[in-house]
């Protein structure tokens, strides 16, 4: 029969606990401010952009965005074009000027008889002004609670963030990327959001109804969204969501099973890469059978944290053979493109959060001239990036390496 551990085995094993993730905790958080006072004052760096680019895709088009004032130019345009329906969705909305064009352009559409709904993130937006969140009652405007188990604190299907961005006009034009909505955004960050017209829209569509019906109960119980959208299919175009209430994470199964299929090159752009051992093996993998796997981040985030912790990685990837590029920029894009006929944009990181925490969506295209689109925009890119060497990263500093060390226990949290 076994005996209970005594008072004192399990004292120990608790401070054991405690420095395991207490110390990496508060690594983290000083890390974190010490490097929010350095950011003071300091200016973005510029980074080359492409203008918008349209793709012919069956009986639409899908337009690229790599400079987020062109993104937001159109889609003003687009709610300023509406006739019947607006479907805004954004994790961060900031109360700045554009966040300000936003929410007035939306609120003259509603007074012109356009049905409005809007949807964001309430934990994201814990330092916009309260004065910015009052919106005119002809606006249907859901905030994402921050905290949404209720009772059900156990259930950690109820603690993932709304961390989507999309806009749908009508039945005619869809947005969808990595782009929040904020001045920032649109002149400072490098990210990738694309336009999607034809029957890609209509899976747009059904994807911010879902999101609403499946939690308009934090909208004072609002009806539910009810769509009526042709069942037509563009098979080249698949919107992929994260729906972590019902236990559904199809991104990272997509990322996965793509890796595994390339035979030629994989050129991957994120912002934050702290992946699982499956994604890292899959990219291995694709390394050693002589597959030209490329990666492009960050040399600094605006997550001191989540940089350091993709640097855990690093070492095992250059030994087999995967190339590093570091972009000099901030750089925010969710992208990835595969033996130029497969390419995907979106909203999630390959992070835990992204990948099996957050609600998330990214559009799938198995089309050539998208991924031909998509690699010229890598080349750009790799233009305003350095490249990170086996023998370079091999000699970083001890303290380096310590900090890495101290940190690892972190990556299942982020």
């Amino acid at each position: 029969m076994l005996r209970p551990f005594g008072p004192e085995v399990r004292n120990l094993l608790r401070r054991a606990l405690l420095a395991f993730f207490g110390i990496p905790f508060l690594v983290a958080v000083v890390m974190t401010a010490v490097d929010s006072y350095r950011r003071r004052g300091k200016k973005p760096k510029p980074f080359p952009s492409e203008p918008p680019g349209d793709v012919i895709i069956g009986d639409g088009s899908v337009r690229t965005y790599t400079y987020g004032q062109h993104l937001f130019d159109d889609m003003l345009d687009a709610i300023e074009s509406a006739e019947r329906q607006i479907l805004f969705e954004s994790y961060i909305w900031k109360g700045d000027e554009v966040g300000e064009q936003f929410k007035e352009a939306l609120t003259r559409a509603a007074a012109r008889g356009v049905e409005v709904y809007a949807v964001y993130d309430g934990f994201a937006n814990l330092v916009v002004p309260p004065g910015f969140k009052r919106f005119s009652p002809r606006l249907r405007v859901m905030e994402y609670p921050v905290y949404t188990a209720g009772w059900r604190f156990f259930d950690i299907r109820r603690y993932g963030r709304d961390h989507r961005k999309i806009l749908v006009v009508d039945d005619r034009v869809g947005f969808v990327g990595g782009y929040n909505v904020g001045s920032a955004y649109a002149t400072e960050w490098r990210d990738t959001h694309v336009r999607i017209t034809g029957p890609g829209v209509w899976d747009l569509k059904r994807a911010f109804a879902d999101f609403w019906n499946l939690n308009r109960a934090f909208h004072d119980g609002d009806q539910p969204l009810l769509l009526d959208t042709p069942s037509e299919w563009e098979p080249r175009i698949r919107m992929h969501r994260n729906v972590p209430r019902l236990w559904m994470f199809p991104i990272r199964a997509m990322y996965i099973e793509a890796i595994n299929r390339a035979s030629h090159h994989v050129y991957m752009t994120h912002a934050y890469f702290i992946p699982d051992s499956d994604f890292v093996e899959a990219m291995l993998a694709a390394a050693r059978r002589g597959v030209d796997v490329r990666l492009l981040v960050p040399a600094t985030s605006n997550h001191v944290v989540a940089d350091w912790l993709s640097r855990g990685f690093y070492g095992e990837l250059l030994d087999a053979g995967v190339r590093i590029f570091r972009y000099e920029s901030m750089v925010h894009a969710k992208t990835s493109t595969i033996d130029g006929r497969w390419s995907t944009v979106g909203t999630a990181n390959i992070d835990r959060l992204s990948m099996t925490g957050n609600f998330e969506i990214n559009v799938e295209f198995i089309d050539p001239d998208m991924a031909d689109h998509m690699e010229r925009i890598f080349d750009v890119d790799l233009g305003n990036a350095t490249e990170l060497t086996a023998e370079e990263w091999a000699g970083r500093g001890v303290h380096r390496k310590f900090t890495e060390l101290v940190l690892a226990p972190l990556r299942p949290f982020l």
